[in-house]
């Protein structure tokens, strides 16, 4: 009797085991079947193009390989659907490096980067930000790759979603941003605090 109470001592594990194994392989794709459609990124050099062929606004994330914030803002903010959707139609999104050591030659220009510090900044990033470097931070420019507006800082999706529209719907041109935020509602739930 105790040979078959181990065996079935073993048969239960190797059934606990499956199932296990299985659930797992289930929640994995649960997961990747309802994964948020993922932003499209492009290089600075790639949107400059892009946007002369097939005219767009350009995003930039400026990041940094340390900061924090800017793996929360990938996370929660650029992982959100509705935010990767309405980038991905609207805008042409570059993620830049703004500790990045690679020359940059965007209109002629070569942009390097500046040993200072512990780590050092691109030309590019300061420029991009009025010298004002703050990570994360999103760049905002035109179909012409003039400036609308940088903003600093980590931004919650909802509000993101309010500033995308708002850029991207061209809002900007003739409506104070708290008219238009008054006024939109967003898909975009409140996050908790």
């Amino acid at each position: 009797m105790e040979h078959f109470s181990n065996f079935g001592v073993i048969f239960d594990k190797r059934i606990v085991m499956r199932k296990t194994i299985i659930s797992l392989v289930v929640l994995f794709f649960a997961f990747s079947v309802t994964a948020q459609t993922p932003v499209k990124w492009y290089t600075i050099e790639e949107a400059f193009t892009l946007t002369r062929k097939q005219p767009k606004k350009i995003l930039i994330d400026v990041y940094t390989d340390w900061c924090s914030w800017c793996k929360v803002m990938d996370n929660k903010t650029f992982s959100n659907k509705v935010i990767a959707d309405y980038l991905n139609s609207n805008f042409y999104p570059v993620k830049f490096n703004a500790e990045q050591k690679g020359d940059i030659i965007l209109d002629g220009k070569t942009y390097k980067f500046v040993a200072s510090g512990q780590r050092g900044y691109h030309e590019l990033a300061a420029q991009l930000l009025n010298g004002k470097l703050g990570y994360p931070s999103v760049v905002f420019l035109d179909e012409q790759t003039r400036m609308i507006q940088p903003v600093q800082g980590y931004i919650q999706a909802r509000e993101f979603d309010e500033i995308i529209r708002f850029i991207g719907g061209e809002h900007y041109k003739s409506q104070k941003w708290e008219d238009f935020q008054a006024n939109y509602k967003s898909p975009i739930p409140a996050e908790a605090q």
